[in-house]
């Protein structure tokens, strides 16, 4: 199983990968450490916004490019529909399935619950 997801930064930007664990990809982001995207080790991620669920990692990877050429606006309406209708023309969008409901549901921590401190 494989996750594409869309994290919100402090500075309100949003950071779009891929992972087969989100709960460990989203602590990866917020310890900052080398683990973490270089874009979320500069731009600090504090919440997880949407997740799709699909079969392949190719799968995902077509997701997370179809996302990434998205401006920010596009970017912000897909999260607050949760539909991936935009995208219909260049994938198959039956291949996946909105998990960010089930996610928070079985308890995984999708939020910074105290301000990090950041290094300079």
């Amino acid at each position: 199983m494989y996750y594409t997801y869309m994290l919100r930064c402090e500075d309100q930007s949003i950071y779009t990968g891929i992972t087969t664990d989100p709960d460990r990809r989203f602590s990866e982001h917020l310890s900052g450490s080398k683990k973490a995207a270089a874009y979320t080790r500069t731009h600090h991620a504090e919440k997880m916004i949407a997740l799709w669920r699909c079969d392949s990692r190719s799968d995902a990877c077509k997701l997370e490019s179809a996302i990434k050429t998205l401006n920010k606006r596009q970017k912000e309406s897909l999260v607050f529909t949760r539909t991936l209708l935009i995208f219909r023309d260049r994938l198959d969008i039956t291949r996946y399935t909105w998990a960010f409901d089930a996610a928070k549901e079985s308890g995984i921590q999708h939020q910074r619950l105290s301000p990090k401190k950041h290094r300079k």
